[in-house]
C-alpha cells in the first residue's frame, strides 16, 4: 500500500508532501539516518497521541514526579487509572510505520532509534535497540529499593487485589492513564514491592523529572554521528525531543519530519510530510528498495 497520487499533488500541501517525501527517500538512500519517533506513530497502533492534529492537549493534566512520589493518595489515583488503561497498552501491536521503521534499520539505511513513546511497540517490531528516552511502561521500578520487576507482574496482583475494578469504564490517554472519576478510585488497593515494600512506580520519565543524564548522552551521541535525522510522529512540543533536533540543525545535519500537524522543529527541517505515518513509511520502504535494484 503507497501514499495515495491525490493525496500528493493538485494543491500546495499536497506539493510540499510530494517534495517531502522525495526527500526523506533521499536521505534514506544515503543511509545513516537516525530516527526520533513520538506518539503519533502509534495511533495506528490505537494508542492515541497527547495533541494530535489538531495540537489539543489530552483532557486533564498528566501526574508529575512530584505529586507520584510526595502522596499516597496520588499515587493509589495513578495505579487505579494506569491498571485500566494497561489493558489498552499491552494489547496494541506494532503498526505499518514500526515495521517500516525495522525494515529500514535491518537494510542499513536507519542507524539508530530513539523513541520518546513508552508503549514498547518499537521493540514488539523487532527494534530491540531502541533508545526508549522516556523509559517503557513494562517495566515497574521501586522508589525504596531500586528493584526492577515486569508490569505484568504487577498487573496480575492488582487484578488479584481489584477484582473487577477494570469494568469501569475509561478514555485511555498515550501513557497508559485511563480518565476515571474521582470517587472509582478511592477503594483502590495498591501493591508494594515484594522485596522492601516500598512505593512501586512505572519505569517511566513523568513529567517535572529528568531523563537520566547517560540515557541523554547515548542520544547525543547517535545524533551526532547520523548523516541525517527523521522525525516521526512528535509535535516536539517538550525539549526532550527538541533539543535534538535543534543539536542537529546546529551540526548541519538535515532534518525532516513526518508529522500531522505543525511541531515546534518546523523551521529547522529540510522538508516535512503532513500524511499518515504508516502510508509514508510503507512508501518510503518500496522507493528505497527500488532505488536500490
Amino acid at each position: 500500500m503507497g501514499v495515495p497520487a491525490t493525496s500528493l499533488g493538485g494543491t500546495a500541501a499536497g506539493a510540499a508532501d510530494a517534495a517531502g517525501l522525495a526527500a526523506l527517500v533521499r536521505l534514506l538512500a544515503g543511509r545513516g539516518v537516525v530516527v526520533l519517533s513520538g506518539a503519533g506513530l502509534s495511533t495506528e497502533s490505537g494508542i492515541p497521541d497527547y495533541r494530535g492534529e489538531t495540537g489539543s492537549r489530552r483532557r486533564g493534566s498528566p501526574m508529575t514526579y512530584q505529586e507520584f512520589t510526595g502522596s499516597e493518595a496520588a499515587r493509589r489515583r495513578y495505579w487505579a487509572r494506569s491498571h485500566v488503561g494497561w489493558r489498552t497498552i499491552a494489547r496494541a501491536e506494532p503498526n505499518a510505520g514500526h515495521r517500516a521503521v525495522e525494515q529500514l534499520r535491518r537494510s542499513g539505511h536507519v542507524s539508530a532509534v530513539i523513541t520518546q513513546n513508552v508503549d514498547g511497540l518499537h521493540r514488539a517490531a523487532g527494534t530491540r535497540t531502541a533508545v526508549e528516552l522516556h523509559g517503557g511502561l513494562h517495566r515497574v521500578v521501586c522508589l525504596g529499593c531500586g528493584r526492577l520487576s515486569s508490569r505484568q507482574e504487577l498487573d496480575l496482583r492488582l487484578e488479584a487485589l481489584n477484582a473487577g475494578f477494570r469494568d469501569g469504564p475509561g478514555r485511555v490517554n498515550p501513557d497508559g492513564d485511563a480518565e476515571l472519576s474521582p470517587g472509582l478510585v478511592d477503594g483502590f488497593r495498591v501493591a508494594p514491592c515484594r522485596a522492601c515494600g516500598g512505593a512501586l512506580k512505572p519505569d517511566v520519565v513523568f513529567f517535572g523529572e529528568s531523563v537520566p543524564k547517560p540515557r541523554v548522552q547515548r542520544c547525543c551521541e547517535l545524533v551526532d554521528a547520523a548523516q541525517a535525522l527523521l522525525v516521526l510522529g512528535s509535535s516536539l512540543t517538550v525539549m526532550s525531543g527538541l533539543r535534538f533536533v535543534r543539536r542537529a540543525a546546529r551540526a548541519g545535519t538535515p532534518v525532516v519530519i513526518v508529522n500531522q500537524g505543525a511541531t515546534r522543529g518546523d523551521e529547522l527541517a529540510e522538508a516535512r510530510v503532513g500524511l499518515p505515518l504508516g502510508a509514508v513509511l510503507t512508501e518510503a520502504v518500496h522507493r528505497v528498495r527500488a532505488g536500490a535494484s
